[in-house]
């Protein structure tokens, strides 16, 4: 009877268990994608390639490119949410910066997801500026800091960017570009 008990008792504990782990609050579910990218490093800067896939320039003196971080490690690593980003003038002095972060002029923003990159992968981010002159600056260098990291790669710019005001969309694998 004893052993009967036990049996019981550890079926009771058991199907208790299952019903407490099979509820679970919506907000503390994760993504398959998160679950994956949980056990991948996070990319740092001097994992990446980063560059100007393509510049963009368009009607309403609106200029900008897309941003493409290539990861050049022998490892898989990942990227979530926007580069932070800085402009410098010829001296690489840095120069008054104000980044916003969302859609730009190009594209819509993705969204903050996790994107992990096996090696020699890119990820992608459009940023965007106005050049009108308009309390500008002469830009000759973009700093880019990958999400995540405190150390950023600089790239040519050579714009003048009106109030220092970038606007940058979240890293995707892809951001389509509006034609």
């Amino acid at each position: 009877m004893i052993r009967h008990k036990s049996r019981t008792s550890a079926t009771a504990a058991a199907a208790a268990l299952v019903l407490a782990t099979a509820v679970v609050p919506a907000h503390a579910a994760t993504s398959a994608a998160d679950r994956a990218g949980a056990a991948v490093a996070t990319c740092g800067t001097s994992d990446l390639r980063i560059g100007f896939a393509e510049r963009l320039g368009g009607g309403m003196n609106h200029a900008g490119g897309t941003l493409e971080l290539k990861n050049t490690s022998g490892r898989a690593c990942a990227l979530r949410g926007y580069p932070g980003l800085g402009l410098e003038d010829a001296r690489h002095t840095p120069l008054p910066t104000r980044t916003v972060r969302g859609s730009t002029w190009y594209a819509d923003d993705p969204g903050n997801r996790l994107v992990v990159l096996g090696p020699g992968r890119t990820a992608r981010a459009v940023v965007s500026w106005t050049h009108t002159g308009t309390q500008a600056h002469k830009a000759a260098s973009l700093q880019v800091t990958p999400p995540a990291a405190t150390t950023h790669r600089t790239i040519a710019l050579d714009d003048v960017v009106d109030f220092g005001e970038l606007h940058v969309t979240a890293v995707a694998h892809q951001v389509p570009v509006r034609g």
